[in-house]
């Protein structure tokens, strides 16, 4: 099982190649990437090493919730510091939460909606990234494994369902799609206060196979979201699912361009 997922990993670090190189041409600096534990079990926490020479930091939560990972109280106040600075930027990834419901009717439920053989009907992700996201006052859960609805015979998404008024330093402008994944995250907002975290993106939900979700009435997730700089905060912090910076799952012009906004705002 090690073995396993030990590949899994090296083949995400191989797909983010095409993200690194493009990011690496605009901004003439190269793109690390670190593990908080890495295979051979040695922890690299989030610091100044990691964080004082960084404009743009993405914590994507890769984690299972059985590893009990957890964010510390010295990496919560590393990224605090990292975020009053002027023109830094936090992007956070929690994955999916499939099978969160102790009732094994919506387990199975879940499991024919996404479809994908791979992802056993309870695999819940994220709980460092959580951990983050509590730690710095981001009201948001991440939450299911959605299918994204796509164009009929194909694996290319129906287009976003983007809130342009709200995005006011173009995080989205010339951007119409991501790229495909059988099972994506719902970025449930946890605030009433719509100045603390703007949706700037829904994705359409495949509605062939029900899900609790979609029968609760729901036809769009939150796949892009953007906490403007507030309350001290100079640093913008960004909201998206890893998969949408690799190229495991595809990827076009329009994901590109999302990558090159990301670089240069």
């Amino acid at each position: 099982m090690e073995m396993f997922f030990n590949k899994l990993l090296e083949l995400f670090h191989l797909s983010l190649l095409r993200f690194q190189q493009l990011v690496g041409e605009i901004t003439e600096n190269p793109v690390a990437v670190y593990q908080r534990i890495d295979q051979a079990g040695q922890k690299q926490p989030l610091d100044e090493r990691v964080l004082e020479d960084t404009d743009t930091m993405m914590v994507f939560g890769l984690d299972h919730v059985l590893t009990e990972q957890e964010a510390t109280s010295d990496e919560i106040e590393a990224l605090r510091k990292f975020l009053a600075r002027e023109g830094t930027c936090l992007i956070l990834g929690p994955r999916h939460d499939v099978g969160v419901s102790s009732d094994l009717k919506e387990r199975a439920m879940e499991y024919a909606h996404h479809g994908d053989p791979l992802v056993p009907r309870q695999q819940r992700f994220g709980k460092y990234t959580r951990s983050v996201m509590k730690g710095l006052g981001v009201p948001v859960e991440n939450r299911y494994g959605l299918r994204p609805a796509t164009i009929q015979g194909t694996n290319r998404l129906q287009a976003l369902v983007t809130t342009n008024d709200l995005d006011t330093c173009g995080w989205l402008e010339g951007v119409t799609t991501f790229n495909f994944h059988p099972h994506l995250p719902h970025y449930a907002v946890t605030t009433s206060d719509n100045k603390a975290i703007h949706l700037l993106a829904q994705q359409p939900i495949d509605v062939s196979h029900p899900h609790p979700f979609t029968e609760a009435g729901n036809r769009l997730f939150n796949m892009f979201l953007w906490m403007p700089p507030r309350d001290g905060r100079a640093g913008d912090i960004l909201l998206a699912d890893s998969t949408i910076f690799t190229t495991l799952f595809g990827g076009d012009e329009s994901l590109e361009r999302f990558w090159k906004n990301i670089a240069t705002k």
